[in-house]
């Protein structure tokens, strides 16, 4: 490489559905990412988004670079025509990219099939994969697997593979490449690592110094989610020994709320600010067997980040419990959710989590180096376009 190349800012744009202020998780990786390379390298940082309001978790945050929104054809609430209105907002927002020409152009995967027609459209771009679409289609029941149209379009979306990806994890990356049945050049960025995080040292009022173990599920509990295992846990839950924390929403919550409406042992709040949570000891987080690899929910990478341990419910090969078994606890999903539920908080003692809290200290400075090594990465990428 040039040094004159060497000392040139990054030029990047980066596609995706949502970019603060509207709060939604991926747009708030996008923000991380583009703050890190303007603060340090003066980077040129170019955000192609959709000029909307999303309804989602997060943090309100001040956006940074340069947008470029594109309006949405729908913003309502019809089933059919918000997909179709999806479909081709990731058109035009590759098409709004393309024409920009801005330095290296890194795809995420929202709205869904952005990769579908980044394939058909752009040339050496790089795939930042989040969930993954059009199998999250198939995994939600939206569609069936051996559907002609899923299929002609999941074979396009791998028809052209990217110059480089950007993966949540090891076993997302492995599969990604399988998909694509090539090689690719890949960088592994946890989605969920916090920075900087400010722990309110105020107990708040929902934590009691009664000796007991504070469980919490604190975010989303949609399509991707169990809450088969939500509810199981509710039934063992021993309340002499255990407080859990409810704070959910999406379109499973309301079934897990009205049954724990009323029982001992658990209160349900509207949310938990991200300064709350290493007050909660173990975080919940469950991932459905056929959503592996094709989500990695970033709530289990926050919650570890805060401090506290984890009770995944999933399979062993998802990168939740990859990259944070050290932190945590397995209950197998395809298995029996209730005798594994109940042997474990039969067994749990204070001593076993606390541990499980001091390796997830641990842990925290292995994710945060994961992640700017994986903004360096990116840094190289947009140096050469």
């Amino acid at each position: 490489m040039s040094d004159k190349s060497e000392k040139r800012p990054p030029v990047i744009t980066i596609i995706n559905r949502h970019y603060p202020p509207n709060p939604g998780i991926t747009g708030e990786s996008a923000w991380d990412m583009a703050k890190y390379l303007i603060e340090k390298y003066q980077a040129e940082v170019h955000i192609v988004h959709i000029d909307r309001t999303y309804d989602g978790g997060g943090q309100i945050r001040q956006p940074i670079g340069v947008l470029h929104p594109v309006k949405t054809i729908y913003e309502g609430k019809n089933g059919l025509l918000k997909l179709i209105s999806g479909t081709l907002d990731g058109l035009f927002l590759v098409l709004k990219a393309r024409k920009l020409k801005k330095g290296k152009v890194i795809v995420m995967t929202s709205p869904p099939l952005l990769p579908f027609w980044a394939s058909l459209f752009l040339k050496n771009w790089v795939l930042w994969s989040m969930d993954l679409f059009p199998e999250g289609f198939a995994a939600a029941g939206t569609v069936k697997a051996d559907n002609f149209v899923y299929r002609t379009i999941l074979k396009q979306t791998y028809r052209t593979a990217p110059q480089h990806l950007i993966a949540l994890g090891p076993n997302q990356a492995t599969f990604v490449k399988q998909s694509y049945q090539q090689q690719i050049p890949t960088t592994i960025l946890p989605c969920g690592v916090l920075f900087h995080q400010e722990n309110d040292p105020n107990v708040p009022t929902w934590k009691n110094a009664d000796g007991k173990i504070y469980f919490g599920y604190c975010g989303n509990l949609g399509q991707a989610h169990s809450d088969e295992f939500l509810l199981r846990f509710i039934d063992n839950l021993d309340t002499q020994k255990h407080h859990l924390i409810l704070a959910v929403y999406g379109e499973k919550a309301e079934r897990v709320l009205a049954y724990a409406q009323g029982r001992a042992g658990i209160t349900i709040l509207k949310s938990v600010p991200r300064s709350q949570l290493h007050f909660i000891d173990i975080h919940l987080v469950s991932l459905l067997q056929e959503w592996t690899h094709i989500a990695v929910p970033s709530k289990a990478v926050s919650s570890i980040c805060a401090g506290a341990a984890m009770l995944f419910c999933g399979n062993k090969q998802a990168d939740t419990w990859a990259l944070l078994h050290k932190a945590a606890w397995l209950v197998e999903e395809n298995n029996q959710i209730d005798a594994q539920i109940k042997s474990f908080l039969a067994s749990l003692s204070i001593a076993e989590m606390q541990q499980k809290r001091t390796n997830a200290q641990q842990l925290i400075q292995e994710l945060q180096t994961m992640v700017v090594n994986a903004y360096e990465d990116v840094r190289e990428l947009g140096r050469v376009s």
